[in-house]
């Protein structure tokens, strides 16, 4: 069975880490499936998925890496042909990919103790982002 759901956020942009873990886990639940996988897809081409442990030294940390390797005040073609100010976004966010899989079994995703699902809004400004969750399973 494929089950479709998704999840809207709101993000204030920058590299604003949200962790997403309790919503695909009650999407879940609502499907009633037990074994399987959920691809995670981020449509938008400045955000991105990922697992960490979600606690406050290793968001900063992972915002801090994306700062080294793709500055935001570094110059970028992107920027000098649209000057919408989030060429760094770009590149940040295909850095990170804008998808995930999880699998899950006997109705609980198969995450480990420290990891959480998050969601990374690369972008220069605040913004009504979409996740869309694809169950498949039995």
């Amino acid at each position: 069975m494929v089950t479709t759901r998704t999840l809207r956020l709101s993000t204030r942009g920058d590299a604003h880490v949200l962790d997403i873990t309790r919503e695909v886990a009650k999407a879940l639940s609502e499907t009633g499936l037990r074994d399987g996988i959920v691809a995670l897809f981020c449509p938008g081409s400045t955000g991105g998925l990922t697992t960490i442990e979600f606690e406050d030294g290793a968001v900063q940390d992972l915002r801090a890496v994306f700062e080294r390797l793709a500055p935001k005040n570094a110059p970028y073609a992107h920027e000098a042909a649209w000057h919408d100010g989030n060429g760094h976004s770009h590149v940040r966010a295909s850095l990170l990919g804008p998808s995930l899989t999880v699998p899950f079994s006997a109705g609980a995703l198969a995450l480990g103790t420290w990891q959480q699902i998050i969601f990374v809004d690369f972008d220069n400004r605040p913004r009504q982002r979409n996740v869309i969750l694809q169950f498949i399973g039995e």
